[in-house]
């Protein structure tokens, strides 16, 4: 029994660690997917773990959208868990549709302005697509109660359908019956936001990308501007050298002026 009570402890603390191995491919830079997930596959056989060997292998490398989703979720845990927060708000008792909808709108600005830094930094190009994929995700992980496992992303996650999400705000009990009239203002208002946090997110990484070109701008001008004051020293001291040439050769001549001089007056005095 003891015996049995030990494998069961050691096949936990295995899965346990496998589990960890699997959260660090997911935290690495995408460049570094594919050869750290093969490294890992290949010491889990070595060790005799043939099974988790080959369920790794099949672990696909993330697209750069989700890669950025799930480095949100590792790297800016309380912003994405403020996201979170305000989609359970609004699959529960809403009693302050527009509260909530503000709070999700606010979370997924603050998101989309960390991914644009956290593509940039890596070196990837934020794109108005790139970005909008990345809040298209967020946005649908907010919505899902039993969704993907956050922090492996490989591919982008679609949201549920403008019927699911405007039964976010008019679930059971959460408010009086209405009349299905209010019921379609309340599917257009959330068309409308949902369109609206897409141009907002595709205007900040526009803006994004235009304070990168005018920093890259400025960075030129001053380099132009240093060139430019060492040519002009440069320019100064040639010019300096060259008047000192010019006086040199000015006494050389009046040296050879003068010894022509001597010469032939002791040539006149023979």
């Amino acid at each position: 029994m003891r015996n049995s009570g030990k494998r069961d402890g050691d096949d936990f603390g295995a899965k346990r660690k496998l589990k960890d191995d699997v959260d660090e491919l997911f935290k690495l830079p995408l460049a570094d997917f594919i050869g750290a997930r093969n490294a890992l596959a290949t010491r889990l056989k070595q060790s005799g773990q043939t099974n988790d060997a080959n369920l790794v292998k099949t672990l696909a490398k993330p697209s750069v959208s989700a890669w950025t989703v799930n480095q949100l979720y590792w790297h800016h845990r309380a912003a994405f868990d403020k996201l979170l927060a305000a989609g359970q708000r609004l699959r529960g008792k809403v009693t302050d549709m527009r509260g909530a909808l503000e709070a999700r709108r606010e979370a997924l600005l603050r998101l989309a302005d960390l991914a644009t830094s956290l593509l940039s930094d890596a070196g990837h190009n934020p794109s108005q697509d790139t970005i909008r994929r990345v809040t298209t995700t967020l946005e649908a992980l907010s919505a899902l109660s039993d969704g993907p496992t956050l922090g492996r992303l490989t591919q982008d996650v679609d949201p549920p359908g403008f019927e699911s999400l405007a039964s976010f705000s008019l679930s059971a009990g959460a408010l009086k019956p209405v009349k299905e009239p209010a019921r379609v203002t309340a599917l257009q208002a959330a068309r409308e936001e949902k369109t609206r946090q897409a141009k907002i997110a595709a205007a900040k990484a526009s803006l994004q990308t235009a304070k990168k070109a005018l920093a890259d701008a400025h960075a030129e001008a001053k380099q132009a501007d240093k060139q430019l004051r060492e040519a002009e020293e440069q320019f100064k001291q040639a010019k300096a050298e060259a008047a000192e040439a010019a006086r040199t050769v000015e006494d050389a001549k009046r040296t050879v002026e003068k010894a022509s001089k001597e010469l032939e007056s002791l040539f006149s005095t023979q």
